[in-house]
């Protein structure tokens, strides 16, 4: 039996770690820094859910607060992403 090719994707890897950054006017290196500060603030959010979700006395518009904030500053930038 005669095993499928893998289809190449039609972009380059490069290009694949450099289009989506260029697209909001960054390079990778500051893109992957601004991506990782959204990702620990979501991070930490979610964690102030959960105990939320325990303690509803506790973090009672943390998670909510936070993402506003998030959204408020990706409008403010123009950014997609």
């Amino acid at each position: 039996m005669r095993q499928q090719e893998a289809s190449i994707p039609a972009r380059s890897l490069l290009s694949a770690f450099r289009d989506h950054p260029a697209s909001v006017g960054e390079t990778y290196p500051e893109h992957m820094g601004f991506a990782m500060r959204f990702g620990a603030r979501l991070f930490c959010a979610g964690a102030a859910a959960f105990v939320h979700a325990l303690i509803p006395a506790l973090f009672e518009s943390t998670a909510s607060d936070t993402v506003k904030a998030m959204h408020a500053e990706i409008e403010g930038q123009g950014r997609t992403t």
